[in-house]
Formats: C-alpha cells, sequence, structure tokens
C-alpha cells in the first residue's frame, strides 16, 4: 500500500471515530428528555460541539506522527485525495468526511493549496439517494383505522418510555388543529400518507416529531412538539403547520437539535421539502453538523462572488466601538472584524471578545441569539472591496488583514445573518410595527434572562429585526451570565446636590446594573418608551431580576417556545374537551 493511501486511510479512521462518538453522544439527548435532566442536555449539546476540532487534532497528530513527510511534501496530498475518493465509495456520511479531510489538510499545507488539486474545494462524491441500512423517515397510512388510529401510531412509534399524560385528548386536539387549518370538506387522495423522520429532534425542554403529510400533489410540513409535566408524564403542546411557524421552529438564532442520523444528507433532503427557502448549509447546522454547514457557506460564498459584481460596504448604521462591520449588499449576510482599538467607554480587549462569542456558541441561544460563523485567513478579491471598507480596514483593523497581490486576506472574522438594526426600524415603523418591534425586544431580553443570559450593552442598535418578525441580539462583546450580575435599585438622593451632581454620589462596582435607568436609556422616542414601560415595565425593576437569578441558582430552566403561546394546546382549545393545567411559566429541574 502507498504512503497516500495509508494517509487516506489514517484521516478517515478519524473521521469515522468522530461520527461515532458523534452518534453516541446525540442519542443521550433521548435518556435525558425522558428523565427531564436538563442540565445534562445543556452539558452534552456543549461537549458536542466541543468534539469536531478535538478530532481534527488528533488526525494531524495521526497524520504527522505516522508520515512526518506529509508537512513538507505538498506534490503527496492530490494523491492522497483521489485516495480518499476511492474510501468513500460505499461511505453513509461522505460529505461529512470530505469536510474532515479538508480539516486536516488545511492544518498542514500553506493556503495556497486550498485549491481543488489538494482539498475538496468542491464535492466530489454524490448523496443523492444515499440511504442507510434502516429507512430515513416511516410512513404511515389511515387505512381501515382512520385519522385517527394513524395519529396515535405515529405519535407512539418512537417508543418514548414516559406515560402520556392524556394521549386521547391530545390526539383529539391535532384532529381540532388540522380541520380548523385545511379548508372543508377535506378529502384524502388515494396517495394519502404521513412521513415522519425516524428521530426525534431534541432540543431544550422538547422532544420533536418532524415529518410531511402527502395528499395528492401536496406536500404538508409540520412538527408536533412534545413536552412533560411536572410528573413526566408526556403531552403534545401544538401542531406547527404554517410555513411562518416552521421557519422560525428551524431559525438560526436557536441551538442544534440533538437528532440521531446514520444518513446526514437524508434528513437534509427530507427537511429542504419542509423549508424550501432555507440555504442547504442551514440545515447541516441546525443538526449539530456546524462544520459542514460553515464549509457549504463557504462555498456559497465564493459561488456568489463569481456571479455578481457589487462590492463589499461599510454596514449602514451605528458604527460599533468593538467590531469593524461590512456587508455585501446583494448577500444577506455581515461581515465582522475586531476592532484593533477599542474607544473609551469600551473596557474590553480582544481576548475578552472572543471569549465572549465563544460563550454564545456553547449557550443554548433560546431564539435569541445570532448564530455566528466563525471563520480564519479568507482570502477575498481586493478589488470587490469599497476603498472605503477598504481604508477602514487598514486604519481601525490594520492586524487582521494582509494584502498576498490581488487578495485582501482577513486573519480573523464573524459571519452572521444580516438583520435590520431595530434602531432604524423603530425610526421608520409606524404604531402599529412600533408595538409589536417593543414588545419583541422585550420578550427578547425576558428570553435570554430565562437562558442566564445578560445582554450587557442592551442598546437598540444592537438588536435585529428578522424577516419573520422577530428581535434578535448579536452583539456580544458585554454580555455576561445572569448569575454574574448585581441588580440594584438607585439609592435615595440625600440633597439637592446629590440629585443635580454629574456624577453618582453612591458607589458603583463593575458588576452593578440598575434597571431603573432602562426605559430613559434605552429609548430616546417617548412614544416607544411609554410602550416599554406598557409591556415590560418589570423590567425596569430590580426586582425582576434578582427573582430570575434566584429560579436560576435554583436550577430552574425556562420554558421558551419557538411558536405563539396562542398556538399552544392548553390556550387554543381550552373549554373545547383539551382542558390541561397550564404549566408555570418557570418549571424546575429534575
Amino acid at each position: 500500500m502507498s504512503i497516500a493511501a495509508d494517509i487516506a486511510r489514517t484521516i478517515l479512521a478519524g473521521f469515522d471515530k468522530h461520527y461515532r462518538l458523534f452518534r453516541e453522544i446525540s442519542t443521550q439527548a433521548r435518556d435525558q428528555f425522558e428523565r427531564a435532566d436538563w442540565a445534562a442536555g445543556r452539558e452534552t449539546q456543549k461537549t458536542r460541539i466541543q468534539m469536531y476540532d478535538q478530532r481534527v487534532t488528533e488526525g494531524v497528530d495521526a497524520v504527522l506522527l505516522k508520515f512526518p513527510s506529509a508537512r513538507h511534501d505538498e506534490g503527496l496530498w492530490p494523491r492522497i485525495k483521489l485516495e480518499y475518493i476511492g474510501l468513500l465509495y460505499n461511505h453513509l456520511q461522505p460529505e461529512l468526511a470530505e469536510t474532515f479531510y479538508n480539516s486536516v489538510a488545511c492544518r498542514v499545507l500553506h493556503r495556497d493549496y486550498y485549491h481543488n488539486d489538494y482539498i475538496f474545494w468542491r464535492p466530489a462524491t454524490s448523496t443523492e439517494f444515499l440511504e442507510g441500512s434502516e429507512p430515513t423517515y416511516r410512513s404511515h397510512y389511515p387505512n381501515g383505522g382512520g385519522l385517527r388510529r394513524m395519529l396515535l401510531e405515529m405519535v407512539t412509534g418512537f417508543g418514548l418510555k414516559n406515560p402520556f399524560e392524556n394521549l386521547r385528548r391530545d390526539v383529539r386536539c391535532l384532529m381540532q388543529a388540522l380541520d380548523a387549518h385545511f379548508p372543508q370538506p377535506w378529502k384524502p387522495q388515494v396517495d394519502f400518507q404521513v412521513q415522519v423522520l425516524g428521530s426525534l429532534f431534541y432540543r431544550n425542554k422538547a422532544a420533536h416529531i418532524v415529518g410531511r403529510a402527502i395528499n395528492g400533489n401536496r406536500d404538508y410540513p409540520f412538527v408536533i412538539p412534545i413536552l412533560q409535566n411536572e410528573r413526566g408524564e408526556l403531552y403534545l403542546d401544538t401542531l406547527l403547520l404554517k410555513p411562518e411557524h416552521l421557519a422560525v421552529f428551524f431559525s438560526f438564532a436557536r441551538a442544534y437539535f440533538m437528532v440521531d442520523m446514520e444518513v446526514p444528507s437524508a434528513y437534509v433532503t427530507f427537511l429542504r421539502k419542509l423549508v424550501p427557502n432555507k440555504p442547504l448549509w442551514e440545515f447541516y447546522t441546525l443538526l449539530g453538523l456546524q462544520k459542514q454547514g460553515k464549509t457549504m457557506f463557504y462555498r456559497d460564498l465564493f459561488h456568489h462572488l463569481r456571479h455578481s459584481t457589487d462590492n463589499f460596504i461599510v454596514a449602514p448604521g451605528i458604527k460599533g466601538m468593538v467590531m469593524l462591520v461590512f456587508t455585501l449588499p446583494s448577500f444577506p449576510y455581515v461581515f465582522k472584524v475586531i476592532r484593533d482599538y477599542f474607544a473609551p467607554p469600551k473596557d474590553v480587549n480582544r481576548e475578552t471578545v472572543l471569549a465572549k462569542y465563544l460563550l454564545v456558541k456553547y449557550h443554548d441561544r433560546v431564539g435569541r441569539m445570532a448564530d455566528t460563523l466563525e471563520y480564519s485567513y479568507v482570502a477575498l478579491p481586493v478589488d470587490r472591496f469599497d476603498p472605503q471598507l477598504l481604508e477602514e480596514l487598514k486604519t481601525y483593523a490594520a492586524s487582521s488583514i494582509e494584502f498576498e497581490g490581488e487578495r485582501v486576506v482577513i486573519k480573523h472574522m464573524y459571519i452572521e445573518r444580516r438583520m435590520i438594526p431595530l434602531n432604524l426600524y423603530l425610526d421608520q415603523a409606524d404604531e402599529g410595527k412600533m408595538e409589536q418591534a417593543v414588545k419583541e425586544y422585550g420578550n427578547a431580553i425576558k428570553d435570554l434572562a430565562g437562558a442566564n443570559i445578560f445582554p450587557g450593552d442592551m442598546l437598540l442598535k444592537n438588536f435585529g429585526w428578522t424577516r419573520h418578525g422577530r428581535v434578535v441580539f448579536y452583539d456580544y462583546d458585554e454580555i455576561s451570565y445572569m448569575t454574574e450580575c448585581n441588580f440594584r435599585r438607585m439609592p435615595k438622593a440625600r440633597s439637592m446636590e446629590d440629585e443635580l451632581a454629574s456624577e453618582p454620589w453612591y458607589a458603583v462596582g463593575p458588576d452593578d446594573v440598575f434597571p431603573e435607568e432602562f426605559p430613559t436609556f434605552l429609548f430616546t422616542d417617548p412614544r416607544a418608551r411609554d410602550l416599554f414601560r406598557q409591556y415590560h415595565g418589570d423590567l425596569a425593576d430590580a426586582e425582576y431580576w434578582i427573582g430570575v437569578q434566584n429560579q436560576i441558582k435554583a436550577g430552574v430552566q425556562q420554558d421558551v417556545f419557538p411558536y405563539p403561546e396562542e398556538l399552544r394546546f392548553c390556550n387554543r382549545f381550552a373549554g373545547k374537551g383539551a382542558e390541561r393545567p397550564k404549566r408555570p411559566s418557570l418549571a424546575a429541574v429534575k
């Protein structure tokens, strides 16, 4: 066997180990859900995110230990790649294995060799019609038992250990939701069936059935969340059918699902039929395969650059004090580079900023923090940079860039989906839209607080308005855990001189927060300020924040629903035979 073949097999063995461990840790989500061990679920999620880099490091070490010439003999790598392609002929995760190869090769080779002769700049193996030992999804038919019997079989087919609180009631709610959604009379066609993915999708405190109904030439995607009551009994919380609800459910602002997949590409193919307008890379990311998502996004970016002519420009809005932000108008993302110098009053350094973004990477984003793609040494054509942007990069982020011929190499940057900064959105909003946005802004802060996240810099410019009408936080340099903050009431002034003083007469510690200042500090428009006080006046009370802190310290994990409260069966069908004691906003961790 040649040295190239040996290296190829060594790299693939490293990937196979990685994906075996990935599946093992993903399957733990089921047991943690059944035991309602939410704290263990959070740790498992973090561990899974960290696994990839660990396995790549092991792969690089294994290659260089056995074959030290691989570091210096660049001409060897085209042969290694060809051998590697041959090993993927019957592989069930070939696209992930290619990306793992790239990760190993790029730690050995100089970036001059980052092209298709040496690495998988383009995929070499098709994943179309790829199937594993078991079918990716199960099909259910009404047959003689009718729709009700079919739904019962579908819900119970996953074999969860916990008993259902009242399954007959929940199936009745499903039937009522279907009746409300579809025009009557509704007739099943000869091909009517319901297809559900073989693994439940676990995230936060819920398991989700993901599937679609097929009737004639129409597909009807759906998601059914399964939750637990305080006794550990299961119940169906709602039925999501509308495209806008599914888009939010699968949004970029939530932590990755825990799913057991033998063939990830088959799951992605199925999911694309449910949310067809979503980029392919986002499906891999939401399934916890974030490195594959990054690889595919990178390909999308350069494909777009090849087929567009506009330039990168400074992003509109108030300039950040920590990040230099730019965008490509025809591409719906922003690119963020850490500035070399932070002007006062910013009191952080580069290492702190990196640590804050890492915190978000490992944390549950509860639908309120944008997912961030982190890249190093990205070479972009210099002629696609607006002169003003290029000058700002040279002036304010010189240490993060270098020039190689006709390319500008950005040594480190973050990429996020582009949103409308909330301050700009409110400036142009009518009264109805302003009311909706202010309510969402407060909801976002409360969701983050329940997840043990205090945004720090809560200015409107650090929040974005998404195309789905959600408010999402995206500026992380001052983020901290709720439990690290000291929420205080404003001390009463001792005299008129205290009232008129330009500086506070009382001592203020570095972690002190005075919520009473929020309405005045955050809103310059009195209309928005009044709306904030109307809907979220509790956020201006230190007692609210202290109460949330106490719940977090007591091991309580907040319920955060990725759909409107009014869609929940307990709210939607109350008084129609679907009654069930409503859960408190916070349920104790078992």
